[in-house]
């Protein structure tokens, strides 16, 4: 399998279980990789022979704006879409950080990564 990564996804959105989170926001990171056959696309350079990584960031943006209390939850919406949206996809990992969270220390970001395989 072949690799597509779009890394760094920067967004401002309203997660987490604490009310001021989902009144005030915060900064995240997205980090998404999916998995599908690239050989048509390298020989033919034609963007509807391939996964096209706009349509990734548009998926990625659109989940971020709904808020959820759990970054595990909009990751698998994210990854629910692309399986839905996107059938040469075969696998996809996608990484959610939030940044600067309010845990009281100086903690640079949490995230979560999950991984999922099409059935």
């Amino acid at each position: 399998m072949d690799t597509i990564s779009l890394n760094n996804i920067r967004v401002y959105a309203y997660h987490g279980c604490l009310p001021e989170e989902t009144k005030i926001g915060s900064d995240y990171r997205i980090d998404l990789s999916v998995e599908a056959n690239l050989d048509l696309s390298a020989e033919s350079d034609v963007l509807s022979d391939t996964v096209d990584y706009v349509h990734l960031n548009k998926i990625v943006k659109d989940e971020m704006s709904q808020p959820s209390k759990l970054l595990e939850h909009v990751a698998k919406r994210i990854l629910d879409r692309i399986f839905s949206e996107l059938s040469p996809v075969q696998a996809s990992k996608v990484k959610v950080a939030k940044l600067n969270p309010p845990l009281g220390g100086d903690v640079e970001d949490v995230s979560i990564t999950l991984s999922r395989k099409r059935d």
